[in-house]
C-alpha cells in the first residue's frame, strides 16, 4: 500500500512542481518599452515581443469575459529575464486604477488559474496582471523549468515594477495574489517589498516547508533531508553533460486506487479538459528534478511577522494543505491580517470553482487596502 509519506516525497518532487514578428502596438497606459501583443491578430499566429514568442490565440481553459479587455504584455525582472503576462483591464475605465499582480499555482501557467483570478478582479474594476514565472510557460529564462524562492519572490516584485510604471495604475494602490505555491512566495514578497499594500494567498503552499519536511511535516528529519540532498547533488553531476536534464514528472497520467485524495484532485485538474494545458508543468513533465534543492535550505516565511501591510490567507476547510495556510497566518501580526477558511473546499477547489472561491471577500479586502 502506498503510504501518505511516500506520496509526500512524490509530491515534493513532482509538484515541486505541479512565429513571425508582426506589428506591435502599445495600448493605453503601457509604459515606454513594454511589449504588447496586438489582440486583433488572426488566430493561429504568434508574435515576437521583446524576444519572447507569444501566441495570439485565446488558449485559456476559461472563456474571455465580455466585461474586460485583454492583451499580452512582456516585462522584465532584475535578473534580466523577460516575463510573459496577460493583462486584464476593466471596460469603461477612467483615471488611475488600483492594480493586482497574480501568479500560480506552482507548476501551472497563466492560462489555467491565475488568469481566471485576474479576469474576475478586472471585472470588479482592478487592473490585473497574470504572469508566467521565470523559466516557465511563455516567459524567458534558461535553463527551463527551474524554481527557487528567490526567483518566485523577484518575479512578483518585477510585476509591481511594471504596474507602477503604467500610466493607468495608481502606484500607491498595488496588491498581489498568489495561488498554491505562489501564495507562499506572495507572502514572502510582502515581507520585502513595501510598495505592496495588500496581499492575498489563496490555497497556499509553503513550498520550502513541504519540500524540507514533507506533507504534515511527516519527514522532518535530518536523515530525510540528507537523502534528498544526496539525490539532488548526484543528479546535478549527471545533468551537466546530458542533452536534457532530468525532469521530476508532473501529475501522473494514471494513479493507483489507493492514491490519496489530494493526488486525485490534482489529476482531476491538471490531466483533464478542466485544467490541462500543453505549457503547464503540472500537466506534463514537471519541474527539473534538481529544482527542489533550492527549496530545502531557504524557509520563505521567516520574516512574515514583520509584514506591516495587509494580508489575507484563504484556504479550504478540507484541503490537505490547510495547515500551511494556517501556519503562515499564525506568523502574521496586526489587525490588517485575516484568515478565511472556506467550508467544504479542498485544495484544488480554490483553483477554479468560483462558487467556493470567496471573491466577494477578496474584492472587499482589496477595496479596503488599495485606496
Amino acid at each position: 500500500m502506498l503510504t501518505k509519506l511516500r506520496f509526500s516525497l512524490l509530491a515534493a518532487a513532482a509538484l515541486t512542481m505541479c512565429a513571425s514578428a508582426a506589428d506591435v502596438r502599445p495600448t493605453q497606459g503601457s509604459p515606454a518599452g513594454a511589449g504588447v501583443v496586438d489582440p486583433s491578430m488572426a488566430p493561429g499566429h504568434t508574435q515576437v515581443i521583446d524576444g519572447l514568442t507569444l501566441t495570439t490565440d485565446w488558449d485559456k481553459v476559461f472563456e474571455l469575459s465580455d466585461a474586460v479587455e485583454h492583451s499580452k504584455v512582456v516585462f522584465h525582472n532584475r535578473f534580466g529575464i523577460k516575463l510573459a503576462a496577460d493583462l486584464y483591464l476593466p471596460k469603461n475605465r477612467e483615471g488611475k486604477l488600483p492594480a493586482i499582480a497574480v501568479s500560480g499555482p506552482f507548476g501551472a501557467v497563466k492560462e489555467q488559474v491565475s488568469g481566471q483570478y485576474a479576469q474576475k478582479l478586472a471585472e470588479q474594476g482592478f487592473i490585473a496582471l497574470a504572469f508566467d514565472p521565470s523559466f516557465t510557460g511563455e516567459s524567458g529564462g534558461e535553463g527551463r523549468f527551474m524554481a527557487s524562492p528567490d526567483f518566485g519572490t523577484e518575479d512578483f516584485s518585477a510585476a509591481v515594477d511594471y504596474l507602477s510604471n503604467r500610466d493607468d495604475v495608481d502606484a500607491n494602490a498595488i496588491g498581489i495574489l498568489g495561488i498554491c505555491g505562489w501564495g507562499g512566495f506572495a507572502v514572502n514578497t510582502a515581507a520585502v517589498d513595501t510598495r505592496i499594500k495588500a496581499t492575498v494567498a489563496s490555497t497556499m503552499y509553503d513550498m520550502t516547508r513541504v519540500t524540507a519536511k514533507g506533507y504534515d511535516d511527516a519527514a522532518d528529519t535530518k536523515e530525510a533531508r540528507a537523502a534528498m540532498r544526496k539525490a539532488f547533488s548526484e543528479q546535478r553531476t549527471l545533468d551537466y553533460n546530458a542533452p536534457l536534464a532530468k525532469r521530476a514528472g508532473g501529475v501522473p497520467a494514471e494513479l493507483p486506487e489507493d492514491a490519496p485524495q489530494f493526488m486525485k484532485d490534482y489529476h482531476a485538474f491538471y490531466k483533464t479538459e478542466r485544467g490541462y494545458h500543453p505549457r503547464s508543468l503540472g500537466s506534463n513533465d514537471g519541474w527539473l528534478f534538481t529544482s527542489a534543492s533550492t527549496l530545502l535550505n531557504a524557509p520563505i516565511l521567516h520574516y512574515a511577522n514583520e509584514i506591516d501591510s495587509a494580508v489575507l490567507i484563504v484556504h479550504g476547510a478540507d484541503a490537505h494543505s490547510r495547515y500551511m495556510g494556517e501556519g503562515a497566518y499564525k506568523q502574521l501580526v496586526g489587525d490588517n491580517k485575516k484568515l478565511i477558511i472556506v467550508p467544504n473546499a479542498r485544495h484544488t477547489d480554490l483553483y477554479d470553482d468560483f462558487t467556493k472561491i470567496p471573491m466577494d471577500e477578496i474584492v472587499s479586502f482589496y477595496n479596503t487596502y488599495l485606496q
